[in-house]
């Protein structure tokens, strides 16, 4: 598939071979005239995402990749999609909302309260999770600013989670039983 996006401002410093995220999927410019930069979009993107989803004029979030040089100032976000949730419930509290997502277990055992989750690209804190849902905090400036501050229910969105907690969930995988207990004589073979 090919995107066409109008990069408006970010156009300005953009090339062929550049990464941006759209809607938080990290997607490299293949042509470039103007400010219209088309993507192409593996069968694995639009598996794992809501990029197939997007219709001419849909509104998107854009952000640029992050240089080596530049201050970073939020959680590792990297453009890579773990899957999809969608928009349960959005409570306004004045200009402030809680946004509560629907997700599916794979995705909610990455995650934890005060942890780090990228919501369509843009980095939020967990405020509250269950079994099947998770909820963020989001600010007016945020709202203002992105594609959240129109959200409603049954939106589908795209989900990163926190890298950190992905690559300790995968260690303790690796080391600990499956289904036993954590025994003397298991701690003895990893080193303890």
């Amino acid at each position: 598939m090919l995107l066409a996006v109008d990069l408006g401002e970010l156009a300005r410093d953009a090339k062929i071979g550049d990464s941006i995220a759209i809607n938080g999927v990290c997607l490299t410019i293949s042509q470039i005239s103007g400010s219209c930069a088309e993507f192409e979009v593996s069968s694995e993107t639009l598996a794992k995402s809501t990029i197939g989803g997007l219709k001419p004029q849909s509104k998107v979030n854009l952000e640029s990749a992050l240089k080596p040089t530049d201050r970073f100032g939020g959680h590792f976000v990297l453009g890579h999609i773990d899957g999809t949730a969608t928009v349960r419930a959005v409570e306004r509290q004045g200009q402030f909302a809680d946004i509560k997502f629907a997700g599916g277990s794979e995705l909610l055992s990455q995650m934890v309260v005060k942890g780090s989750v990228a919501v369509d690209g843009v980095s939020l804190t967990i405020a509250a999770m269950d079994r099947t849902t998770f909820t963020v905090a989001v600010i007016p400036q945020t709202l203002k600013a992105t594609t959240l501050g129109t959200a409603k229910p049954g939106d589908l969105v795209n989900i990163e989670t926190d890298i950190i907690v992905k690559a300790i969930k995968k260690q303790l995988e690796n080391i600990l039983p499956q289904g036993g207990a954590l025994t003397a004589e298991k701690l003895r073979e990893l080193g303890f």
